[in-house]
């Protein structure tokens, strides 16, 4: 009984290497053969150079939609024109990515698709062992797609936003290029970012693309106020990555006796709020110090100056002033609910 086991464990045995040597061989004579390999090589090399001329294509769309985005004076279609940038960018990415797949499922299917009743077993197996080592491998990447598809679909920023990305408080600049696998950002410094889309926790972005600072001045000669403000608009930095606009006077109100509340806002690049939060502040009192007859009272305070939110803190705020009133209590209900049980 024993050498009976023995025998059947040896032939157990050997019908499972044959097995195995039949597999390795099945794949050694399909995917490693120099038909096969040849094949691979072609399907790949066209869908490399069909992906270069889409996105060739796609990329003179993308500069076309950029410069109608910069041409535009409202701030709302610029913003839609950016998502149909962002879109076409995106594209590009998706398309390059679709082509290598179908690249890969012709060279499968022309290769295995003769034979392959023979051992459909060994093909399955081989197939899910493939599929097991790529999803493996390339685990980071679809980690990076997965998160990068959910951002694209909540729409989180597009081409040309200017976004500061969590959990990283430096990281910050203009939206370059998007793709499901990661985000190009430029900095102000020049600097371009790769970030991978799965390290993105959030991000802050600025509406507008720039930073409105706003000065608050209290002073006790208001014409002589409004000309402090127009010679410090004469020393501050002007330019894109400076301050973008100077000194504006939005109001100017008499808050007391001889006393003048003048209110300047200016825009400045993101990053580069201290333009005005600090060089125009010192700059202001030190043109006053200069100034035989000092006409400032107190001040300058700088604020972040946002319409939009503004209007949307103002709203909210509201509420603050407004009280519960209690509910009075109705004696007519429980009247008549006593005279329906009486009768």
């Amino acid at each position: 009984m024993g050498s009976f086991l023995n025998f059947l464990a040896a032939s157990q045995t050997t019908n499972t290497s044959h097995a195995i040597k039949g597999v390795v061989d099945r794949l050694a004579s399909t995917i490693f053969s120099a038909h096969s390999i040849l094949v691979f090589a072609l399907s790949l090399t066209t869908a490399l150079l069909l992906g270069r001329v889409v996105a060739a294509i796609l990329r003179r769309l993308v500069v076309m939609v950029g410069r109608r985005a910069d041409k535009t004076e409202n701030l709302s279609v610029v913003n839609r024109v950016r998502r149909y940038e962002t879109m076409l960018v995106l594209s590009i990415a998706i398309i390059r990515t679709g082509l290598i797949l179908f690249a890969l499922y012709f060279w499968w299917a022309l290769t295995h698709s003769s034979g392959s009743s023979g051992q459909p077993t060994a093909i399955i197996g081989a197939s899910a062992l493939i599929v097991i080592v790529i999803s493996g491998a390339l685990s980071p990447a679809l980690r990076d797609i997965a998160a990068g598809s959910l951002m694209m679909l909540e729409e989180w920023y597009g081409v040309g936003d200017h976004i500061r990305v969590e959990p990283f408080t430096d990281l910050q600049g203009v939206v370059e290029r998007v793709t499901l696998r990661s985000t190009r950002i430029r900095g102000l410094n020049g600097e371009v970012i790769w970030i991978n889309n799965q390290t993105i926790q959030g991000v802050r972005i600025t509406p507008k693309g720039s930073r409105m600072i706003g000065l608050e001045l209290f002073v006790t000669n208001l014409k002589a106020g409004q000309q402090l403000i127009e010679t410090t608009n004469k020393r501050l930095p002007i330019g894109p990555l400076l301050v973008i606009n100077p000194l504006v006077i939005t109001s100017t109100e008499e808050v007391g006796d001889q006393l003048w509340q003048i209110t300047a806002i200016g825009e400045t690049a993101p990053g580069r709020e201290w333009l005005i939060e600090k060089s125009a502040t010192e700059l202001i009192k030190r043109l006053d110090e200069e100034n035989p007859t000092q006409i400032i009272a107190h001040g300058p305070l700088a604020r972040y100056a946002d319409s939009e939110a503004e209007r949307r803190f103002t709203r909210t705020l509201s509420n603050t002033r407004k009280r519960r009133t209690p509910k009075r209590r109705s004696l007519a209900k429980p009247a008549a609910r006593k005279n329906h049980l009486s009768t």
